[in-house]
């Protein structure tokens, strides 16, 4: 089981909505084919960390996991775990915004946390009724407006 400290990272997030949509069967908009997902224990810890590492001018890091997740197959994964068949409309389109953290992983090492981890714990989070922020990510707009 895991510790209760995590449940905060629990309560907003890519990997909620997703999970959300697979559980309650609601379509999953595919245009935003891939994403970037990262603990939010380990994107703090990170952030904590890269003030060792501040320069001027100021020095660029990205601070994400390090997988190109398909939304499809998160989706698919969620499935797997909850007994139910993904709904996906659309198709995915050829780019995506996503980022590269290789420097943040040299610095940092890699997240202690996996995105199967997460994928198991955000499932467990949600059907056990744990409490969320309610508030969309808009992670599926291509638009830039939200």
């Amino acid at each position: 089981m895991y510790r209760l400290n995590y449940a905060n990272d629990l309560r907003y997030g890519v990997l909620l909505e997703i999970c959300k949509s697979v559980v309650n069967q609601s379509p999953i908009d595919l245009r935003m084919g891939h994403v970037n997902v990262i603990w939010q224990g380990d994107a703090n810890e990170y952030a904590l960390r890269a003030f060792h590492h501040t320069a001027a001018p100021a020095k660029y890091l990205n601070i994400t996991g390090p997988e190109t997740a398909s939304v499809r197959w998160i989706a698919e994964e969620f499935g797997k775990l909850a007994g139910k068949t993904p709904q996906f409309i659309n198709e995915e389109s050829d780019t995506a915004l996503l980022n590269n953290a290789a420097e943040s992983f040299r610095l940092f090492g890699y997240p202690k946390v996996t995105l199967r981890d997460m994928i198991r714990m955000t499932l467990e989070w949600y059907q056990s009724g744990g409490a969320t922020i309610k508030k969309p990510t808009h992670f599926q707009t291509r638009t830039g407006k939200f």
